[in-house]
């Protein structure tokens, strides 16, 4: 099924990682990241921006029921240039809003567990540096667990069950969870389910 409109928040729509059944899990990663994991300059790239930004937005328009000449895949690969050019695109290089369109793109990136795991290596860098969003690097962590079919850490990827949203994997060590997403900047899993009930009973009608 496709996610929910691109109204609802980016994370929410980018959580929905096996709604309506379990995940399946991918093909554990064969690569390292590269070395220098943050490359990003300090000058602000506008045009880069601009590009991440748009993909973003077809992205979702893609995933709202309009269809784009352009692909995961499609994504995927540009954004895999854009890293080996500049690493991994930083709050310097696109902002806020540049990184979150970058984050967004590898997050869906499911085809290519590879490079989601390189991915992942670089957010984690770049977070490391105060240059990315904690937050991002805790759904982008998730992701890649439940895509090998591995517990997740914040509990961020859920499927729509009969009753209501469930994780899609187990959660490690679920009783300190909420101390986890409080320092990724999370909202609690209480409230962060209950946001995703609202969207898996709209999307049951």
């Amino acid at each position: 099924m496709r996610l929910p409109p691109v109204t609802l928040p980016l994370a929410a729509l980018l959580s929905l990682a096996a709604c309506g059944g379990p995940a399946e899990p991918a093909a554990a990663p064969t690569s390292s990241a590269p070395s220098a994991a943050v490359r990003s300059p300090v000058a602000f790239d506008q045009s880069l921006h601009d590009e991440l930004v748009a993909m973003l937005k077809r992205d979702q328009a893609d995933r709202a029921g309009t269809p784009q000449t352009e692909t995961d895949e499609a994504r995927t690969t540009r954004l895999k240039e854009i890293v080996r050019t500049h690493g991994w695109p930083t709050f310097a290089l696109v902002g806020a809003d540049g990184g979150d369109a970058a984050w967004a793109i590898a997050q869906h990136s499911d085809q290519d567990p590879a490079f989601q795991q390189e991915a992942l290596d670089l957010l984690r860098a770049a977070v490391a540096t105060e240059q990315a969003s904690p937050g991002n690097l805790a759904y982008l962590e998730d992701r890649v667990a439940v895509g090998r079919g591995k517990p997740q850490v914040y509990g961020t990827q859920v499927r729509c069950g009969p009753n209501g949203p469930v994780p899609s994997t187990p959660i490690t060590d679920e009783p300190t969870v909420e101390r986890r997403r409080a320092d990724a900047g999370l909202p609690t899993l209480a409230s962060y389910l209950a946001e995703m009930t609202t969207i898996c009973a709209r999307d049951g009608d």
